[in-house]
């Protein structure tokens, strides 16, 4: 099974919160690391020591499941180290009828970290089947409860997730399965990892479990020039927080681990023209007009609809100029609008903050209209 297409947001999984701005080891928030996606060994009974994912997959008795496991290893000098487990094309029959048990261990420093993944599936409706990945950790922990958790660390999966693929048939939507299948897809238990589809939009053939609730298809903005091991947050916005770190601190995130030192590097690194780029995207876009009448240039008076915000109530009645119309990723227009009693109102029409305010259509009366603003446009915002 070929995983390439996704290998890229399977790490992102894999180092979410490895290490957390601003990257020190001597920050609070480092001192307690990895606080999701961890199986312990069993004597340490204060978290989980298993951790399994269900799901539906259609298809018959020769259709095949492959899975990768993979999760971080403590070593001796407390780096990270990467593992994984793989299971290859086993047939949904074999595991309806038994199910597969892989054994699995690993030496970290002066300890050995043990465990086993297992693999089964069950009918559930003609040509549907519920597959069950549980991994275990088995790992023998002498130190059991009295331990400290970092103690028990050294023998945990951190960061665990799994990759499962299919051939010869397809993986259901646990937050869309069809009407028919919708029972099944609330019975599937889920202990520590959530499955969603994954790839492209309208794949069906690889699913992430991922200790992470995400939806169907995540995906990484192609504008991130590499992993900040915190895909929830913006990456424009902890690339200039990295930027702005004395160099005793970047001295002592460059020392501490040799990740956040080629993190430090690359952030480092970065030309102004590939900063501007994680700002966002916007591509020009010709078509219909948000409202008759209004275009790039047009006269307008505000009517702020009641409810909003002080500017609303200080701009009420004011006249402007629409500067831009834009449209956001959801699909809502947005007219952006210089007042024209504004002493700034050349500012706001080259773009400057501070000077350009945003309403709806239905917020504004149309007055006359003037003619498009030179450098203005109707543009599409995408995410970034």
């Amino acid at each position: 099974m070929d995983f390439e297409p996704v290998e890229r947001l399977a790490r992102a999984i894999l180092h979410e919160g490895y290490l957390l701005y601003p990257y020190r080891a001597s920050a609070l928030k480092n001192r307690y690391r990895w606080t999701f996606g961890c199986v312990f060994p069993p004597a340490w009974d204060h978290e989980p020591s298993i951790a399994q994912t269900e799901c539906l997959v259609l298809g018959g008795p020769a259709t095949t499941l492959s899975v990768r496991v993979r999760f971080f290893q403590l070593g001796s000098e407390r780096d990270a180290v990467e593992r994984e487990v793989s299971v290859e094309r086993a047939s949904i029959g074999d595991l309806v009828r038994q199910e597969q048990h892989v054994p699995f261990a690993f030496v970290g420093g002066d300890t050995s970290l043990t465990g086993e993944v297992d693999l089964g599936a069950e009918a559930v409706a003609e040509g549907a089947f519920r597959a069950r990945l549980r991994i275990r950790n088995l790992s023998p922990f002498e130190k059991g409860a009295r331990a400290s958790r970092d103690d028990a660390l050294v023998l945990a999966l951190l960061a665990c997730h799994a990759l499962l693929g299919v051939e010869g048939g397809g993986f259901v939507s646990l937050l869309d399965p069809p009407v028919e299948l919708r029972a099944a897809a609330a019975a599937c238990h889920n202990l520590g990892l959530w499955p969603v589809l994954a790839g492209a939009p309208g794949r069906r053939d690889i699913l992430l479990a991922t200790p992470i609730i995400l939806e169907d298809h995540p995906r990484i903005a192609v504008e991130s020039p590499g992993d900040l091991f915190d895909a929830t947050e913006i990456d424009e916005l902890l690339s200039l927080r990295i930027l702005t770190l004395t160099e005793g601190e970047k001295r002592e995130m460059a020392e501490g681990d040799e990740r956040t030192r080629a993190l430090l590097k690359r952030t480092e690194a970065l030309t102004a023209q590939q900063l501007l780029r994680l700002h966002g995207a916007c591509v020009v876009r010709q078509g219909a007009q948000p409202a008759a009448g209004i275009r790039v240039g047009s006269r307008v008076r505000l009517r702020p609809r009641r409810g909003g915000d002080v500017w609303d109530l200080a701009l009420a009645g004011r006249t402007g100029v629409v500067a831009a119309i834009d449209e956001d990723h959801e699909g809502k227009v947005h007219l952006s609008v210089v007042v024209e009693d504004d002493p700034g109102m050349d500012l706001g029409l080259e773009g400057k903050p501070g000077h350009r305010f945003f309403f709806s259509p239905d917020e504004v009366e149309v007055l006359d209209d003037a003619g498009a603003h030179p450098g203005g446009g109707h543009r599409q915002h995408l995410p970034g």
